[in-house]
């Protein structure tokens, strides 16, 4: 996707957006709140006595703030990047819960529930995250996501977006030779890019659970605020700020 490209894309990029971008991706709320900011009247009962996967858990926040939450809740925090996961445990060591709260980068232990909060807009295979995700789910258990905004909003590129809907203005290696400007780790397309981004909508989002052992019990958008008539069906590509849903295991 993308129209504007070649030399001629690169130098309006760099004449629009000199300097290093101060947002990488557009978050929903923060850490301390995110759970309950998110899920709301969703959120099924209590962490008490659970065991909780945070899948794409990043530097550990949100998981070290339900381990705070529930002193007898198990946390597991999962993640590809090493970085984070070494940071995330010195914060579970600082705030006291690293017995009950651990990182790694795979877990064999099967959970109570598992979250996740701004990843599925990066995982490279999706697909195979579902997949697994339903072989760490307990029969009962539950998998709450919540990712955005979507592809085909106007942030949706992430750092990509230099003005709203730029990503699907200019062609991707347009866009990767600008980031290169300041990006130094020979990223070559948008899934290799630090995180990775991969152009999710949710219609695509849908198939994918449609596939997968697990199905959605519900899902529901949060348009840019507003527009609320972007959470119609057939606008909600183009406005979703928020993905959120609750899956369960398929009987």
């Amino acid at each position: 996707m993308g129209v504007l490209g070649g030399s001629i894309g690169v130098r309006i990029l760099r004449t629009i957006a000199k300097d290093v971008p101060q947002r990488d991706c557009v978050q929903s709320t923060t850490a301390d709140t995110k759970t309950d900011a998110v899920f709301g009247a969703h959120q099924q009962g209590s962490l008490a006595g659970k065991t909780v996967i945070d899948f794409g858990c990043g530097d550990g926040q949100q998981a070290i703030t339900m381990a705070g939450a529930a002193p007898d809740c198990r946390v597991i925090g999962l993640d590809i990047q090493q970085k984070h996961l070494d940071r995330a445990r010195l914060r579970a060591q600082h705030t006291g819960v690293e017995q009950r709260c651990t990182f790694a980068t795979t877990t064999d232990e099967r959970a109570d529930l598992i979250v996740s909060f701004d990843a599925f807009e990066h995982f490279s295979d999706p697909l195979a995250i579902l997949n697994i995700m339903s072989g760490l789910l307990k029969p009962t258990g539950e998998v709450m996501v919540s990712f955005g905004p979507t592809w085909l909003h106007p942030y949706g590129g992430h750092l990509f977006s230099v003005f709203p809907w730029s990503h699907l203005i200019f062609t991707e290696q347009a866009l990767i030779r600008w980031r290169a400007r300041f990006r130094h780790d020979g990223a070559r397309s948008f899934d290799e890019v630090d995180g990775g981004l991969n152009q999710i909508r949710i219609a695509e989002f849908e198939r994918l659970v449609e596939a997968s052992p697990l199905m959605i019990d519900w899902l529901e958008t949060v348009p840019i605020r507003g527009l609320n008539i972007l959470r119609h069906r057939y606008l909600r590509e183009f406005g979703s700020s928020l993905v959120r849903c609750r899956l369960v295991l398929r009987p």
